[in-house]
C-alpha cells in the first residue's frame, strides 16, 4: 500500500508531533480538531519545534517551509476523504475514541487504514465499532513524537495482515522503529513502565524518600535518563491514573491498583508539567 496523504485527528501534543514527523518525511498531512483555536495552537507548537531544529542546524530553513506547506488544517472530517491513513490522537477516553473512529469511517475510502494512537485502550474493542474492523490498528507513538524513535504497532483480533504491513511500512517511512505487539492492556512499554512509576508514587506516599531522592536513585542506580516522578509529571498524572485504571480493570489484579496519592494529586488538579504543579513545581504557570 502506498501512503502519501495522512490524516491526524487532534492538534494537541501527540497530534501535532505526529503531523510534524509525517510532514518532514514528505507526506501530505491533514490535521483535524474541534476548533480553529486548537488548530492554531497546534500549528504554533509545531512551527516552534521546527524552528528549534533550524536553530540547532538539524534542519534547513527551506525544509522547514516545505514541511509546513504540507500541513493542512480543518475542523471538518470531510477533508479526510482522500487520505490513505488516519491516526486518531485524541484524549485517552474510550467513548471519545469510539465516536471519532465512527466519524472517520463515515468519510474515508474503503481501503484507508484507521489507526488509534492509544497508550492503553484495547484495539480489539476500538475496532469492533467499525463496519470494517480489519482496517483498524493501534499505532502508539511516544512523547515527544519528533524525538522518540519507537512506534508500537498493535494488532487487534480483527486486524488484517494487509493493515499490519501498511502500518509497518508507514512507521519506517517516517523514520520510526516499529515493534509489533499483541493486544493487551498497556501493550508492552506502558505495561512495564506505568506500574514502575506507580510503585515510585507508593514509595513517596510511604515516606521512604523525597521526590528528588527517589528520582536520583533510579537515575544513578538504574541508569534511567529521567526519574519516575519527573517522568510522571511529563506524561501527566491524569494520564497515568487513566492507564493504571485500565490495567486494574483489564487484569482484575490488585497489583495494578493506582496509588492513593496519585488519585489525590489528580483530584487536586496537580497534573504535572501541563498544570505547572505535580511532584515538582514548574514555572510559567
Amino acid at each position: 500500500m502506498n501512503i502519501h496523504h495522512i490524516g491526524v485527528i487532534g492538534a494537541g501534543t501527540m497530534g501535532n508531533g505526529i503531523a510534524q514527523v509525517c510532514a518532514l518525511a514528505g507526506l501530505e498531512v491533514t490535521m483535524i480538531d474541534v476548533s480553529t483555536a486548537a488548530l492554531e495552537r497546534g500549528l504554533t507548537t509545531l512551527t516552534d519545534s521546527l524552528e528549534r531544529l533550524v536553530q540547532k542546524e538539524k534542519l534547513r530553513a527551506d525544509e522547514k517551509s516545505a514541511a509546513l506547506a504540507r500541513i493542512h488544517t480543518s475542523i471538518s472530517y470531510e477533508e479526510l476523504r482522500s487520505v490513505d491513513l488516519v491516526v486518531e490522537a485524541a484524549t485517552e477516553n474510550l467513548q471519545l475514541k469510539l465516536r471519532i473512529l465512527c466519524d472517520i469511517e463515515a468519510v474515508v475510502g474503503g481501503d484507508t487504514v484507521i489507526a488509534s494512537n492509544t497508550s492503553s485502550i484495547s484495539i480489539t474493542q476500538l475496532a469492533a465499532v467499525l463496519k470494517n474492523p480489519a482496517r483498524c490498528i493501534g499505532m502508539h507513538f511516544f512523547n515527544p513524537v519528533p524525538l522518540m524513535a519507537l512506534l508500537e504497532v498493535i494488532r487487534g483480533l480483527q486486524t488484517s495482515d494487509t493493515t499490519h504491513q501498511a502500518a509497518i511500512e508507514f512507521a519506517r517511512a517516517i523514520g520510526k522503529t516499529p515493534i509489533t505487539v499483541r493486544n493487551s492492556p498497556g501493550f508492552v512499554v506502558n505495561r512495564i513502565l506505568c506500574p514502575m512509576i506507580n510503585e515510585a508514587i507508593f514509595v513517596l506516599q510511604e515516606g521512604l524518600a523525597s521526590p528528588d531522592e527517589i528520582d536520583a536513585g533510579m537515575k544513578l542506580g538504574c541508569n534511567h535518563p529521567i526519574g519516575p516522578l519527573a517522568l510522571a509529571d511529563l506524561i501527566g498524572l491524569d494520564t497515568m491514573l487513566a492507564v493504571m485504571n485500565v490495567f486494574h480493570e483489564g487484569f482484575g489484579d490488585p497489583k495494578y491498583r493506582p496509588a492513593p496519592l496519585l488519585k489525590e494529586m489528580v483530584d487536586a488538579g496537580r497534573l504535572g508539567r501541563k498544570s505547572g504543579h505535580g511532584f515538582y513545581q514548574y514555572g510559567g504557570h
